[in-house]
């Protein structure tokens, strides 16, 4: 073996053995809440790419990264434009001087979040389906004093 296939093999072992990309998890994170907000399932979004199940699940967690073509298969399907994939990035992960529009604006950040889990979606769904404004407003309360939140802020 040589020096070189050495080292690209320990590069290897290494990105194996770390924690996905940051910017892949959030991709991941955006490819995972627009699938559900459609309803769709991992299998069902597997079969319109041509993957498994399995693979989707990885692309969603970002230990698998999402290539160009892929990504644009993903915008087609989901019926989003690529750059839906890369909105809401913590500023953190993007410098926002180098790519202007890719900054986390950081009061919509935890919706983002929230809407990403089950019940946040779950919540969010059966919450517009209440058409009364007063129905609405009572349990937009009831849930802040739960939550041990006073008044607005």
């Amino acid at each position: 073996m040589s020096k070189e296939e050495a080292i690209d093999e320990d590069v290897d072992i290494e990105r194996s053995s770390r924690k996905p990309n940051p910017i892949d998890a959030h991709v991941g994170t955006r490819v995972r809440l627009r699938r559900m907000l459609l309803g769709m399932s991992q299998e069902k979004l597997g079969e319109h790419l041509g993957l498994t199940f399995q693979q989707v699940q990885k692309y969603e967690k970002g230990v698998n990264r999402i290539g160009a073509s892929r990504l644009f298969d993903l915008s087609r399907v989901l019926g989003v434009p690529v750059q839906f994939f890369y909105d809401e990035a913590p500023s953190e992960l993007v410098d926002a001087s180098l790519a202007p529009g890719f900054s986390e604006r950081p009061a919509e950040s935890y919706v983002i979040e929230f809407l990403s889990t089950r019940e946040g979606l779950e919540l969010n769904k059966a919450f517009v389906k209440i058409s009364d404004p007063r129905v609405r407003r009572s349990i937009v309360e009831l849930v802040r004093s739960l939550g041990g939140e006073d008044g607005i802020d």
